[in-house]
């Protein structure tokens, strides 16, 4: 079958910019619909993609947006928007499957939320009283509609799993509400863009709705303890308190994780509900391959491998180039993807980029670090105590690097000569940390005349538990010393090497 024309909106969304990706992989063409088109153009797919500008409660952009369409997925929801939010997606929802009508397309696939059968609507959550009203309302439509309810998505960047990130992470000892005994079914968000992928392909007689979810059932205290010996943290000690409301429990999560509240109070009302599959009928048409739906604790160990492989690049840069579901995405909020401290400092340099680099690219062993000497060595000392490898390694060539190269207590993870330096620690630490160095040639520079540099260094700490969070504020205070002296005498060291030169 030659490739689909496929609506994608939410694509600023979780799922949606996972989503584009996919489909094009697949040999669709994808057409974006986004209030705030700008908002995709630094993903890496931006440019095999089409965005228009549109909301789904305008008709006209949506009519616009559905024309040549073959299948349109339908991946908004107004999730913390407030009170009057299922109304407006009650309207929302019913224009879109008007319009979807009256352009010709094929089908609608909608990824929704599982709620549980045996209990009355009124008595659902506001989050998934809507969500399973929406469904209804597109299925209700007269084009074939495939709507997948998932309960809680396992992938770095998923409100659901960010919230049991930093509950699980910040907090060995948790006074929790009652909702965590509250049984689920999680799934990774592998398996729901299989699953949303499959749909564009289904035969035109199919118009339901199908339950997703990976092959575990747990309750939400079970997911965190899971997490914890994926994340190789302590044994957490979770105190249930019954009187911890949905409201009060949204106040506690948003004091303890960097969740916003409004975020954090649907989805804390909505884990009250016992969520669970009740078929698995999707595998009729989108078949599961070896080694799927994903377990829980591979589907947490791929949304955890990120950091664990150091990626910092890709993991925490603006310029994101993800390779997988789990990576993060432009268009991911900030406090999405766990935590991670940073120390950054930049000077204008009066010296060639060519001197500067040289510097750099010289650091450490008998060179030293620039800065504050008595605090290296004593750090050395300290980390030697602990069974670290201190500072007694220097380095294997006094000018050159490559990667992979030990450098005190350092070691080289990337290099690109003349204009950046990575090198991950390998003191130990209760967390991961790099330190960064970048060459630029300076504001009208050609990087051929002295006084053009620019020196940016960065210093990337992700803390592994509450001890690495009071780690990182105990020693934030001496980094203006270590970390700002590092940056102001290589720039001086490089001016002199410059001005001798010439």
């Amino acid at each position: 079958m030659t490739g689909l024309n496929c609506l994608v909106t939410g694509a600023t969304g979780y799922i949606g910019g996972r989503l584009v990706p996919e489909l094009l992989d697949a040999g669709h063409h994808v057409r974006c619909l986004a209030r705030t088109p700008e908002k995709l153009r630094d993903h890496v797919w931006a440019g095999r993609a089409e965005v228009v500008r549109g909301d789904v409660t305008d008709a006209a952009s949506v009519a616009s947006a559905l024309q040549g369409i073959h299948v349109a997925y339908y991946l908004v929801h107004a999730l913390n928007a407030g009170s009057g939010f299922e109304e407006r997606d009650r309207a929302a929802a019913r224009l879109f499957a008007e319009q979807a009508e009256a352009a010709g397309v094929r089908r609608i696939v909608y990824l929704g939320g599982l709620a549980p059968a045996d209990v009355p609507a009124r008595e659902l959550s506001p989050h998934l009283r809507s969500r399973a009203e929406v469904g209804e309302i597109l299925l209700a439509g007269a084009v074939p509609a495939a709507v997948l309810r998932a309960a809680v998505i396992i992938g770095s960047g998923s409100a659901s799993f960010e919230m049991l990130r930093y509950l699980t992470e910040r907090l060995p000892v948790m006074v929790t509400p009652s909702w965590v005994s509250t049984r689920c079914q999680p799934i990774a968000v592998r398996d729901v863009l299989r699953y949303l992928v499959g749909c564009a392909t289904l035969p035109a007689e199919v118009d339901r709705a199908f339950d997703i979810g990976g092959p575990d059932v747990l309750t939400y205290e079970e997911m965190m303890r899971r997490y914890a010996v994926i994340a190789e943290l302590p044994h957490r000690l979770i105190l249930r308190v019954p009187m911890l409301t949905p409201r009060l429990s949204s106040h506690w999560i948003g004091l303890v994780t960097p969740v916003p509240r409004a975020l954090a109070r649907p989805l804390a009302e909505s884990l009250r509900h016992e969520v669970v599959c009740a078929e698995h009928d999707i595998a009729r048409y989108v078949p599961d391959p070896p080694g799927a739906p994903i377990g829980v604790d591979q589907a947490l160990d791929l949304a955890l491998r990120r950091v664990r492989e150091a990626d910092v690049t890709t993991r925490w840069s603006s310029a994101s180039l993800p390779g997988a579901p789990s990576d993060p995405l432009p268009t991911d909020p900030d406090w999405a993807g766990g935590s991670l401290y940073t120390d950054h400092r930049e000077r204008d340099v009066n010296a060639s980029p060519g001197a500067l680099w040289r510097v750099v690219e010289g650091i450490g062993g008998t060179n030293g670090w620039y800065s504050f000497p008595l605090a290296w060595a004593v750090r050395g000392w300290l980390d030697r105590l602990v069974g670290g490898v201190g500072i007694r390694r220097g380095r294997r060539d006094a000018a050159r690097l490559r990667v992979g190269d030990s450098l005190d207590f350092w070691r080289v993870e990337e290099i690109e000569p003349g204009r950046l330096l990575r090198l991950r620690a390998e003191m130990r630490l209760p967390g991961l940390a790099w330190l960064e160095m970048y060459v630029e040639p300076g504001p009208g520079g050609t990087g051929r005349s002295p006084a053009v540099s620019r020196f940016r260094q960065r210093a990337l700490f992700h803390p592994h538990g509450l001890l690495g969070h009071l780690y990182w504020w105990s020693v934030s205070p001496f980094h203006a010393v270590v970390f700002g002296g590092m940056a102001r005498n290589i720039a001086r060291a490089a001016e002199r090497l410059d001005t001798g030169g010439r």
